[in-house]
């Protein structure tokens, strides 16, 4: 249970930080084009980093949360956002400019987060179920 709770927590956390990265890199570069330098970050090799680990976090909280909640549809909501990322940032998917990778990275990050949250509420849920 703990492992679940940490991995979803972490997932959580990753998934913001990829959306933080995402929107606002790009602006504080516009503002502040000399920090460009300065930001090891703004690379793709970032961008990699963060999804390798949200990948391995999410499917271990997901997996563990689908053997205790039984609910599919939250594990299947996760992979599925986690794939909306992996085609964000490795496939560099160009059908209307950088402005896809955005939209998918946004979209997958907020999915992956959402399902995270869903199932630790189930964890909690059926925690409290099994010691009532």
């Amino acid at each position: 249970m703990k492992l679940q709770c940490i991995s979803d927590k972490t997932a959580i956390g990753l998934s913001m930080l990829c959306i933080a990265h995402c929107l606002l890199i790009p602006i504080l570069i516009i503002l502040i084009p000399s920090i460009s330098g300065i930001l090891s970050f703004n690379n793709e090799d970032f961008h990699k980093q963060i999804l390798y680990l949200m990948v391995i976090f999410s499917l271990i909280a997901l997996f563990i949360g689908f053997l205790n909640h039984n609910k599919l549809n939250v594990f299947l909501l996760g992979c599925f956002g986690l794939l909306l990322l992996i085609s964000a940032v490795l496939t560099k998917v160009q059908i209307f400019g950088s402005l896809t990778e955005v939209i998918l990275t946004v979209l997958g990050s907020s999915i992956v987060a959402f399902s995270h949250v869903k199932n630790y509420q189930l964890r909690q849920q059926h925690s409290t179920k099994n010691t009532a």
